[in-house]
């Protein structure tokens, strides 16, 4: 099973290739040295990480993503509520909105969004 659960410093870097995409890894190296303070070995270690991951690929000497950050977030949440609520989105908006009241313009886009994936 691929783990799509990062921690703050893999989801720094992963942020850093997101939004530099495709990116040398030659390039990815100055990129890191210069916002994380990161050595060669360390960014390789961390991409041959997420590579294995089956998040980004380094393909001919460059970097891109195979999951885009719109499609890994979607996947942390499916496995967050799978795991915390049984999968039941019902139960997710119900615990959520206890604490967190709902605004009006909150419910109308769950409106729509339930709208459009009716049958």
């Amino acid at each position: 099973m691929i783990e799509y659960k990062l921690g703050v410093m893999e989801m720094k870097f992963a942020d850093l290739m997101w939004d530099n995409e495709p990116i040398s890894s030659g390039n990815l190296v100055k990129l890191c040295e210069q916002e994380l303070g990161w050595k060669k070995s360390t960014t390789y270690t961390m991409l041959r990480r997420l590579c294995q991951r089956n998040i980004f690929k380094n393909q001919d000497g460059f970097v891109a993503s195979i999951l885009s950050k719109q499609e890994f977030h979607a996947l942390q949440s499916e496995k967050f509520i799978e795991e915390t609520f049984d999968g039941s989105l019902p139960k997710f908006l119900a615990a959520f909105s206890t604490r967190k009241k709902l605004t009006d313009k909150e419910i109308d886009e769950l409106e729509k969004l339930i709208c459009r994936n009716r049958g």
